[in-house]
Protein backbone atom coordinates (compact mmCIF):
# COMPACT_ATOMS: atom_id res chain seq x y z
CA UNK A 1 0.00 0.00 0.00
CA UNK A 2 1.60 3.41 -1.12
CA UNK A 3 2.28 5.93 1.90
CA UNK A 4 -0.42 8.49 0.74
CA UNK A 5 -3.09 5.67 1.16
CA UNK A 6 -1.96 4.37 4.80
CA UNK A 7 -2.30 7.99 5.72
CA UNK A 8 -5.49 8.78 4.16
CA UNK A 9 -6.72 5.52 5.94
CA UNK A 10 -5.98 6.32 8.88
CA UNK A 11 -7.24 9.48 8.91
CA UNK A 12 -10.64 8.02 7.93
CA UNK A 13 -10.49 5.92 10.66
CA UNK A 14 -9.20 8.35 13.18
CA UNK A 15 -11.91 11.04 11.85
CA UNK A 16 -14.94 8.91 11.36
CA UNK A 17 -14.69 5.71 13.97
CA UNK A 18 -14.75 6.82 17.74
CA UNK A 19 -13.65 3.28 18.97
CA UNK A 20 -13.18 0.26 17.69
CA UNK A 21 -13.28 -3.52 20.05
CA UNK A 22 -12.16 -6.99 19.60
CA UNK A 23 -13.66 -10.00 20.92
CA UNK A 24 -14.78 -13.34 21.15
CA UNK A 25 -11.11 -15.11 21.25
CA UNK A 26 -8.24 -13.60 22.70
CA UNK A 27 -6.27 -10.60 20.53
CA UNK A 28 -2.46 -11.52 19.59
CA UNK A 29 -0.42 -8.60 20.23
CA UNK A 30 0.91 -8.58 16.50
CA UNK A 31 -2.48 -7.76 15.54
CA UNK A 32 -3.26 -5.21 17.97
CA UNK A 33 0.14 -3.16 17.16
CA UNK A 34 -0.89 -4.00 12.98
CA UNK A 35 -4.15 -2.83 13.38
CA UNK A 36 -3.30 0.36 15.07
CA UNK A 37 -0.42 1.34 12.55
CA UNK A 38 -3.13 0.91 9.85
CA UNK A 39 -5.88 2.34 11.64
CA UNK A 40 -4.60 4.70 14.56
CA UNK A 41 -7.24 3.24 17.01
CA UNK A 42 -5.68 1.14 19.92
CA UNK A 43 -8.29 -1.98 20.05
CA UNK A 44 -10.37 -1.81 23.04
CA UNK A 45 -10.15 -5.45 24.74
CA UNK A 46 -12.88 -6.82 26.76
CA UNK A 47 -14.71 -9.80 27.94
CA UNK A 48 -18.00 -11.38 27.96
CA UNK A 49 -19.36 -14.53 26.38
CA UNK A 50 -23.53 -15.06 25.36
CA UNK A 51 -24.72 -16.37 28.35
CA UNK A 52 -23.72 -13.13 30.63
CA UNK A 53 -22.58 -10.51 27.73
CA UNK A 54 -20.47 -7.89 28.58
CA UNK A 55 -18.25 -8.44 31.98
CA UNK A 56 -14.62 -6.69 31.77
CA UNK A 57 -13.22 -4.55 29.66
CA UNK A 58 -10.53 -2.29 29.42
CA UNK A 59 -11.29 1.48 29.77
CA UNK A 60 -12.86 3.40 27.00
CA UNK A 61 -10.32 6.35 28.04
CA UNK A 62 -6.98 5.72 29.36
CA UNK A 63 -4.26 2.89 29.17
CA UNK A 64 -5.28 -0.36 27.52
CA UNK A 65 -2.96 -3.59 28.90
CA UNK A 66 -2.43 -5.47 25.70
CA UNK A 67 -3.76 -9.01 26.24
CA UNK A 68 -5.46 -8.06 29.41
CA UNK A 69 -9.27 -7.55 29.63
CA UNK A 70 -9.06 -5.02 31.95
CA UNK A 71 -12.21 -4.59 35.13
CA UNK A 72 -15.40 -5.48 35.97
CA UNK A 73 -18.02 -2.92 33.84
CA UNK A 74 -20.52 -1.12 35.99
CA UNK A 75 -22.89 -3.71 37.95
CA UNK A 76 -20.75 -6.58 37.39
CA UNK A 77 -19.25 -8.87 40.02
CA UNK A 78 -16.32 -11.40 39.26
CA UNK A 79 -14.99 -13.39 41.12
CA UNK A 80 -11.47 -15.98 40.59
CA UNK A 81 -11.59 -18.88 42.69
CA UNK A 82 -8.90 -21.90 43.32
CA UNK A 83 -10.16 -25.25 41.67
CA UNK A 84 -10.81 -27.32 45.07
CA UNK A 85 -13.33 -28.88 46.56
CA UNK A 86 -13.93 -25.58 48.91
CA UNK A 87 -13.67 -23.02 45.95
CA UNK A 88 -11.03 -21.24 47.40
CA UNK A 89 -11.72 -17.39 47.06
CA UNK A 90 -8.39 -15.77 45.35
CA UNK A 91 -9.64 -12.07 44.48
CA UNK A 92 -13.24 -10.30 44.35
CA UNK A 93 -14.25 -7.40 42.56
CA UNK A 94 -16.61 -4.15 40.94
CA UNK A 95 -15.89 -1.89 39.13
CA UNK A 96 -15.03 0.37 42.00
CA UNK A 97 -12.34 -1.87 43.16
CA UNK A 98 -10.65 -5.83 43.97
CA UNK A 99 -10.28 -7.11 46.60
CA UNK A 100 -7.43 -9.38 46.68
CA UNK A 101 -7.33 -12.40 49.20
CA UNK A 102 -4.13 -12.36 49.83
CA UNK A 103 -2.67 -15.79 51.36
CA UNK A 104 0.59 -17.67 51.70
CA UNK A 105 0.93 -18.84 48.06
CA UNK A 106 -2.09 -17.57 46.64
CA UNK A 107 -0.36 -13.93 44.79
CA UNK A 108 -0.86 -13.76 40.88
CA UNK A 109 -2.30 -17.41 41.43
CA UNK A 110 -4.63 -18.04 38.33
CA UNK A 111 -8.26 -19.88 38.97
CA UNK A 112 -11.71 -20.09 37.90
CA UNK A 113 -13.89 -17.05 36.91
CA UNK A 114 -17.12 -16.13 38.36
CA UNK A 115 -19.37 -13.63 37.15
CA UNK A 116 -22.68 -11.95 38.55
CA UNK A 117 -25.01 -9.30 37.38
CA UNK A 118 -28.29 -7.89 35.64
CA UNK A 119 -26.96 -9.40 32.02
CA UNK A 120 -26.37 -13.17 33.87
CA UNK A 121 -29.09 -14.92 31.45
CA UNK A 122 -31.99 -16.85 33.01
CA UNK A 123 -32.27 -20.36 31.30
CA UNK A 124 -31.37 -21.99 28.45
CA UNK A 125 -34.04 -21.89 25.86
CA UNK A 126 -36.26 -25.00 26.29
CA UNK A 127 -34.59 -25.95 29.34
CA UNK A 128 -36.41 -24.75 32.41
CA UNK A 129 -35.16 -27.90 34.43
CA UNK A 130 -31.78 -25.65 34.11
CA UNK A 131 -31.85 -22.69 35.63
CA UNK A 132 -29.12 -20.30 36.62
CA UNK A 133 -28.20 -20.37 40.22
CA UNK A 134 -28.84 -16.43 41.85
CA UNK A 135 -25.55 -16.78 43.10
CA UNK A 136 -22.13 -16.26 40.41
CA UNK A 137 -22.01 -18.24 36.83
CA UNK A 138 -19.13 -20.06 36.46
CA UNK A 139 -17.99 -18.77 32.75
CA UNK A 140 -15.70 -21.79 32.38
CA UNK A 141 -12.69 -19.43 32.08
CA UNK A 142 -9.17 -19.43 33.69
CA UNK A 143 -8.31 -16.05 34.75
CA UNK A 144 -5.77 -13.93 37.14
CA UNK A 145 -5.69 -11.04 38.46
CA UNK A 146 -2.37 -8.75 38.61
CA UNK A 147 -1.20 -5.14 37.19
CA UNK A 148 -4.23 -4.45 38.98
CA UNK A 149 -6.51 -5.63 35.56
CA UNK A 150 -7.99 -9.07 35.15
CA UNK A 151 -6.21 -11.67 32.40
CA UNK A 152 -7.99 -14.26 31.03
CA UNK A 153 -5.75 -17.51 30.19
CA UNK A 154 -8.34 -19.78 28.02
CA UNK A 155 -10.97 -22.19 28.58
CA UNK A 156 -10.07 -24.50 31.43
CA UNK A 157 -11.23 -27.35 29.73
CA UNK A 158 -9.10 -27.22 26.56
CA UNK A 159 -6.47 -24.33 27.20
CA UNK A 160 -5.05 -24.42 30.03
CA UNK A 161 -2.17 -27.38 29.63
CA UNK A 162 -1.32 -29.08 32.66
CA UNK A 163 2.46 -30.36 31.65
CA UNK A 164 4.80 -31.60 34.98
CA UNK A 165 3.34 -29.95 37.34
CA UNK A 166 2.75 -26.66 35.49
CA UNK A 167 -0.37 -25.37 34.15
CA UNK A 168 0.54 -23.60 30.80
CA UNK A 169 -1.89 -20.99 28.88
CA UNK A 170 -2.45 -22.32 25.47
CA UNK A 171 -3.50 -18.55 24.98
CA UNK A 172 0.17 -17.12 26.11
CA UNK A 173 2.05 -20.04 24.14
CA UNK A 174 0.30 -18.90 21.23
CA UNK A 175 0.63 -14.89 21.71
CA UNK A 176 4.55 -15.41 21.82
CA UNK A 177 4.38 -18.28 18.52
CA UNK A 178 2.66 -15.65 16.27
CA UNK A 179 5.58 -12.98 16.31
CA UNK A 180 7.91 -15.89 14.48
CA UNK A 181 8.51 -14.02 11.33
CA UNK A 182 6.77 -17.84 9.47
CA UNK A 183 4.15 -18.01 11.20
CA UNK A 184 0.70 -16.84 9.78
CA UNK A 185 -1.53 -18.79 12.15
CA UNK A 186 -0.87 -21.32 15.07
CA UNK A 187 -3.25 -23.34 17.43
CA UNK A 188 -1.84 -24.32 20.50
CA UNK A 189 -3.18 -28.18 22.22
CA UNK A 190 -2.24 -30.20 25.25
CA UNK A 191 -1.90 -33.84 24.26
CA UNK A 192 -2.16 -36.93 26.01
CA UNK A 193 1.94 -37.79 27.20
CA UNK A 194 2.88 -41.04 29.66
CA UNK A 195 5.53 -38.98 31.30
CA UNK A 196 4.39 -35.22 31.55
CA UNK A 197 0.50 -35.71 31.55
CA UNK A 198 -0.15 -33.40 28.84
CA UNK A 199 2.74 -31.83 26.08
CA UNK A 200 2.42 -28.56 24.71
CA UNK A 201 1.76 -29.08 21.00
CA UNK A 202 1.63 -26.17 18.61
CA UNK A 203 -0.22 -27.07 14.96
CA UNK A 204 0.84 -23.88 12.48
CA UNK A 205 0.01 -22.46 9.52
CA UNK A 206 3.04 -20.71 7.69
CA UNK A 207 3.26 -17.93 5.68
CA UNK A 208 3.78 -18.44 1.60
CA UNK A 209 7.03 -19.79 1.15
CA UNK A 210 8.44 -20.40 4.50
CA UNK A 211 9.37 -23.15 5.94
CA UNK A 212 9.69 -24.21 9.58
CA UNK A 213 11.30 -27.14 11.50
CA UNK A 214 10.81 -28.51 15.26
CA UNK A 215 14.38 -27.44 16.29
CA UNK A 216 14.53 -24.01 14.64
CA UNK A 217 11.26 -23.80 16.55
CA UNK A 218 12.41 -24.20 20.09
CA UNK A 219 15.60 -22.52 19.20
CA UNK A 220 13.56 -19.25 17.92
CA UNK A 221 11.68 -20.04 21.35
CA UNK A 222 14.28 -20.02 23.95
CA UNK A 223 15.07 -16.33 23.34
CA UNK A 224 11.45 -15.46 23.49
CA UNK A 225 9.66 -17.92 26.31
CA UNK A 226 9.61 -19.18 29.78
CA UNK A 227 11.08 -22.95 28.93
CA UNK A 228 8.46 -25.14 30.33
CA UNK A 229 5.58 -23.17 28.01
CA UNK A 230 8.34 -24.30 24.72
CA UNK A 231 6.45 -26.40 22.29
CA UNK A 232 7.58 -29.99 22.13
CA UNK A 233 5.59 -30.71 18.88
CA UNK A 234 5.08 -29.48 15.84
CA UNK A 235 2.23 -30.19 13.26
CA UNK A 236 2.13 -28.37 9.73
CA UNK A 237 -1.31 -27.73 7.97
CA UNK A 238 -2.37 -26.14 4.80
CA UNK A 239 -4.71 -24.33 7.34
CA UNK A 240 -6.36 -24.10 10.82
CA UNK A 241 -10.39 -24.60 10.56
CA UNK A 242 -12.71 -22.26 12.44
CA UNK A 243 -15.97 -22.11 13.05
CA UNK A 244 -18.63 -18.77 11.77
CA UNK A 245 -17.27 -17.10 15.14
CA UNK A 246 -13.54 -16.97 14.91
CA UNK A 247 -12.46 -19.94 16.62
CA UNK A 248 -10.63 -22.96 16.77
CA UNK A 249 -12.25 -26.01 17.87
CA UNK A 250 -9.39 -27.23 20.06
CA UNK A 251 -11.22 -30.41 21.14
CA UNK A 252 -11.54 -31.25 17.26
CA UNK A 253 -7.86 -30.67 16.35
CA UNK A 254 -6.95 -33.47 19.48
CA UNK A 255 -9.45 -35.97 18.41
CA UNK A 256 -8.03 -35.13 14.38
CA UNK A 257 -4.13 -35.47 15.47
CA UNK A 258 -4.28 -37.40 18.92
CA UNK A 259 -7.13 -39.82 18.39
Amino acid sequence: MAPHVKDFVKAVCKDRIRLMVSGSAALPLPTLQRWEEITGHVLLERYGMTEIGMALSNPLRGPRIPGAVGTPLPGVDVRIVMDNTTNTTIVEGTHRETRRYVRSGLQSKEGELLVRGPSVFREYWNKPQEPMSPSLMMAGDTAVYKDRVYWILGRSSVDIIKSGGYKISALEVERHLLAHPHIRDVAVVGAPDATWGQKVIAVVQLRKGRSLTLSELKSWAREHMVPYTIPTGLVLVEDIPRNQMGKVNKKDLLRCFFS
